[in-house]
């Protein structure tokens, strides 16, 4: 069953709440985790105020949280499965070697919440592995040209960073991510966990079987690579209309995008050349790689 809670018990819980504090419900942002793909960490750490319906179980969400830096989080909620009872109240630290044992609602409260969409996580904050991720300011402007929005699908090919960002950013959508390199797939599954994150299903390559059953991509983002073209043309078989965004460090191969591009029916993609800089302590100028960063809309 894809959630537990119908729009009667989501209505129940509020009054509950209501009448039990002193929170505005009206800023309160609702998720059910009972349903796929719904991120707590990342929900958690850009509202104030989330009511949070989860089933028995999760006996680590705490845990989680705590790792996460939501350790000064309070956490209001009862005992039982019912909204009746007397509230408690305690700290996500206080509460971190205890699970869910009750399908229930709770309100989890973070007074450090930030405000805006984040884009560009620190490389420090990723996981440690094989991959050699992307520049913090250029994977911004990556996501910039992807357009993130809630709901939004999204197929990242070798590009875990993306993958990871774009899964944060966006709770509501499913992030199909293709990782070829068995270690870069560790590292990706090592930022999944991470960051508590379940709306990124990973793949090993892109054919018409692996896309099967997944939700068609309204956007890719790739890294140019010799399986470039085949990639784009089965991707297109999901959706004649898809988005692209494509990385590339070769300028003989963004020249060419202009005549590749013909095929898809596409007469004026962006290419755009960004370059990133940075003065270090020793007062010397850190020139970093400087990518194309290629997109268009098929079709269009």
């Amino acid at each position: 069953m894809d959630g537990l809670f119908t729009n009667t018990h989501i209505i129940a819980w509020l009054q509950y709440f209501s009448e039990n504090t002193d929170i505005d419900l009206e800023h309160v942002k609702i998720l059910d985790i009972t349903k796929k793909n719904k991120n707590l960490i990342p929900t958690c750490e850009a509202h104030r105020c989330v009511l949070v319906f989860t089933e028995a179980g999760h006996p680590d969400i705490f845990y989680r949280m705590f790792n996460a830096g939501l350790g000064d989080c309070k956490v209001i909620y009862n005992e039982g499965s019912e909204p009746t009872g007397p509230i408690k109240e305690d700290n996500v630290s206080q509460m971190i070697d205890r699970g869910i044992n009750a399908s229930a609602g709770m309100i989890i409260l973070n007074p450090n919440a930030r405000a805006t969409m984040r884009f560009g996580i620190d490389n420090k904050s990723l996981a440690k592995g094989s991959v050699k991720y992307v520049g913090s300011e250029i994977r911004a402007i990556i996501l910039s040209k992807m357009q993130i929005e809630e709901g939004k699908n999204i197929c990242a090919i070798s590009a875990e960073s993306i993958a990871v960002e774009a899964g944060i950013l966006n709770g509501e959508g499913t992030i199909i991510a293709v990782e070829y390199n068995h270690n870069d797939r560790n590292a990706l599954e090592e930022n999944v966990e991470l960051f508590g994150l379940n709306n990124i299903t990973i793949i090993d390559h892109v054919d018409d079987e692996s896309l099967e059953g997944l939700p068609a991509p309204d956007v890719t983002m790739l890294v140019a690579s010799a399986s470039m073209e085949q990639e784009i043309e089965c991707l297109l078989r999901k959706n004649p209309s898809m988005e692209f965004v494509i990385y590339t460090l070769d300028f003989v191969l963004a020249a060419s995008m202009m005549e590749k591009c013909k095929k898809y029916c596409i007469s004026d993609p962006e290419i755009i050349q960004v370059c990133v800089s940075k003065v270090t302590s020793r007062h010397n100028v850190d020139v970093q790689p400087a990518p194309w960063i290629i997109s268009f809309k098929a079709g269009a």
